[in-house]
Order: structure tokens, then sequence, then C-alpha cells
């Protein structure tokens, strides 16, 4: 018996020490299956005399189970440089009304000719 599916592949955050992709399914037997993402941003820790902006778009996760988003982006570029920030966000807080959001803090890559770093946290969106 064959059941279609259909989906999508992305890349692994590396953790693992064997190469490998995960498996986000959108449909099974041509039902879909409900996915959604949140939108982030926010403003990072004032260090080395500056702060950066972010913004960004989490990778998508299922509907309805509990679940956590994958989140990866630049922040703008402040002092001649850029970080990135990546991470994976807490899991959902349900909202009275209905609907969720996530929180996610961590820490920037380390750059600029003063090399440092900055902290981050925030919400996403609903």
């Amino acid at each position: 018996m064959e059941i279609p599916v259909s989906g999508f592949m992305y890349h692994s955050d590396d953790s693992d020490p064997q190469h490998s992709h995960q498996l986000f399914i959108t449909s099974w037997d041509g039902r879909p299956v409900p996915a959604h993402v949140h939108e982030f941003r926010g403003v990072t820790s004032f260090d080395a005399g500056h702060n950066h902006r972010y913004a960004g778009i989490t990778e998508p996760a299922p509907s309805g189970v509990p679940h956590t988003h994958r989140y990866f982006t630049f922040t703008s570029v402040d002092d001649q440089h850029q970080h990135e920030i990546r991470g994976v966000t807490g899991p959902a807080i349900p909202l009275p009304n209905g609907g969720h959001y996530h929180e996610f803090s961590g820490v920037t890559t380390i750059e600029g000719m003063n090399p440092h770093r900055h902290n981050y946290s925030g919400r996403t969106s609903l």
C-alpha cells in the first residue's frame, strides 16, 4: 500500500557528527498537515559602544502539537559589522483566546574590529 506524502527537507544545524537533514511533511495521503511560522525581531544588548537590530521568520513547525521553531538571521550592520543570530525557540506558550507565542534568547556570533558578542531575547509574533 502506498500513501502519497509531500514535504521538504532542510539542512541540520550540524550538531550531529554525521551530515543529516530534517524532513518536514506538508501533506499526508493528499491531506495538508497544518504548519505555521512566527516573525521575530528585536534589539541586541549594548556592548562595545553599540547595539544591533534584527528581524526574521522562524522555520515552519506543526500546528496543534507541542513544538519549538528553529530561527536564523543576521543583525543590522552597525559599527561596520554584523552578527549572526541562530537558535531554537522555547516551547509554545498558549494564550487564553487561542494562539500562542514562543520566547527566544541567546548570544550572537563574535564579530567586529574589537571582537565581541551581544545578548538578545524576545518573544515571537502570535
